[in-house]
């Protein structure tokens, strides 16, 4: 496994670059921040509801929808799953990137890799779960999911942290983003 959180992220990016997409707080937003999308939402805090927050998104917009979520994030609140789950009709991509820390608050070992998470997801309702571990995988993967994408989707990514210092933190005020993004959402007139 050689894949960073950055690199997941930018083929994550590269290929779904219209979808409306929300990134977990911590350094995954503050990777994701860096291209500043009119169609991304950066979580800047409440740590675990990305997944709840993409849900709402792509229910009320019926537009594919991709959560780009962490490990710890998605340990610390798992009720998203059971809710995105049980939507077959959903159309959700759940990337969840997992290096097995709390990278954004020291590199604290989190219980990740000691949990099945793709079986989790499966068990919440997700019919399709894939587990992938390098940027061709990722890529693969997304594409032929986003071709037939009709369910939601779970996407265990395995990375490994990144050696460089994390982009700075995300600089706009909440209410930036999300007039920024609800803007991008309103239907084309």
């Amino acid at each position: 496994m050689t894949m960073t959180k950055t690199a997941a992220v930018a083929v994550a990016l590269a290929t779904a670059p219209g979808l409306p997409t929300v990134f977990t707080t911590g350094f995954i937003s503050r990777i994701g921040a860096v291209s500043a999308q009119r169609n991304h939402f950066y979580m800047t805090g409440s740590m675990g509801l990305a997944l709840s927050l993409g849900t709402g998104i792509a229910l009320s917009s019926g537009r594919t929808t991709l959560v780009v979520d962490g490990d710890g994030s998605l340990l610390m609140n798992p009720v998203g799953l059971i809710m995105a789950g049980a939507r077959q009709d959903l159309p959700l991509i759940q990337l969840v990137l997992d290096d097995g820390v709390y990278d954004s608050t020291g590199g604290q070992c989190s219980p990740g890799r000691s949990v099945d998470l793709p079986a989790w997801a499966r068990a919440c309702g997700f019919s399709r779960t894939h587990t992938v571990d390098s940027e061709e995988g990722l890529e693969k993967t997304l594409r032929s999911e986003l071709e037939n994408l009709g369910a939601p989707v779970f996407v265990h990514c395995l990375v490994t942290a990144d050696t460089t210092p994390p982009p700075p933190r995300v600089t706009d005020h909440l209410e930036g983003i999300t007039a920024r993004f609800s803007e991008f959402l309103q239907p084309q007139t």
